[in-house]
């Protein structure tokens, strides 16, 4: 079992509940929302639609997962997974929060009144990838039976519990600005695959830029065998969309540091980065998208 679904609406809910049956609240990270809200998010949703639900960052960034402070701002996220039906909660801690605090993590999934939810928790920084931080973290969360999030084309999980929780957030420079090859999705389901047989089977959210259209493009490969196009338009016209996209006037490396991540299809399949087709363009302002069009048809010819 495979659920597929983003990180927040990067579309219209109406669109949204066409394509999917899974989303992780991301606005739950910033504000509490009332009851009537959750009440009217659960109802405006698919009966079968399922909420994960983000933990304030009360709880992780503000109180540092401190359980004598952090143990009301839990309860108030509980309250809005209890209208919403949903059964995961997701904490996330910031880069700061190191291996140096995780006598301060123990404590808080030991101590909190967690009833039925499941606890997954998605640690950032470098000291957690560390062998020393691997060891410890798998060591704790096996303890604890929290399930540890990660990105899987960037570290496998050293837990999981009932279900693995993978949040795809792009493998370029800048975290979120990314879209995925097919190749890269395609690993990614092969990763997912050995997952499946748990309990509660494998969460897929993806959290970059392309989203909807990543995980749109994952589940059609899932049930499909192969991938749908990118566009409807390969080659050099697909460029046309993206940069009428773009304010004018802008600079090259502008228009790399925008729209450089979004691939670009041919016909024969290949996927190619926009920044490596506009490589080859004058470094310069350009006005309007037709001066870029102009120069990457000569660069190509």
């Amino acid at each position: 079992m495979i659920k597929v679904g983003c990180c927040g609406y990067p579309v219209s809910q109406a669109k949204y509940y066409e394509t999917f049956k899974l989303v992780e609240l991301n606005s739950t990270f910033y504000r509490y929302p009332s009851p009537r809200t959750a009440e009217n998010w659960r109802k405006r949703a698919p009966e079968d639609f399922e909420f994960t639900v983000k933990a304030h960052q009360d709880i992780s960034h503000k109180y540092k997962l401190k359980i004598e402070r952090a143990a009301e701002p839990f309860e108030k996220v509980k309250q809005i997974c209890r209208i919403l039906k949903a059964k995961i909660i997701l904490i996330q801690t910031p880069a700061s929060f190191s291996i140096k605090n995780l006598e301060d993590a123990k404590k808080f999934f030991s101590g909190i009144n967690r009833e039925d939810f499941i606890l997954v928790w998605e640690t950032r920084g470098p000291s957690w990838e560390s062998d020393e931080g691997l060891r410890s973290l798998k060591g704790i969360l096996s303890e604890l039976d929290v399930t540890h999030v990660t990105d899987p084309l960037r570290l496998m999980p050293t837990y999981t519990s009932r279900l693995v929780y993978f949040r795809l957030h792009g493998l370029g420079e800048r975290m979120y600005y990314y879209q995925y090859t097919n190749d890269e999705l395609r690993r990614i389901y092969e990763i997912v695959r050995g997952f499946e047989g748990l309990e509660m089977g494998a969460y897929v959210l993806f959290n970059n830029l392309s989203m909807f259209e990543d995980a749109r493009r994952f589940a059609f490969f899932m049930k499909n065998g192969y991938f749908p196009p990118l566009t409807g338009e390969f080659g050099i016209e697909s460029v046309q969309r993206i940069l009428n996209a773009v304010r004018y006037p802008t600079t090259k490396n502008a228009l790399i540091d925008r729209v450089g991540w979004r691939l670009i299809e041919f016909e024969d399949g290949r996927q190619v980065r926009l920044s490596k087709l506009m490589a080859n363009i004058s470094a310069k302002t350009y006005k309007n998208p037709e001066e870029i069009m102009s120069e990457l048809k000569a660069s190509l010819a």
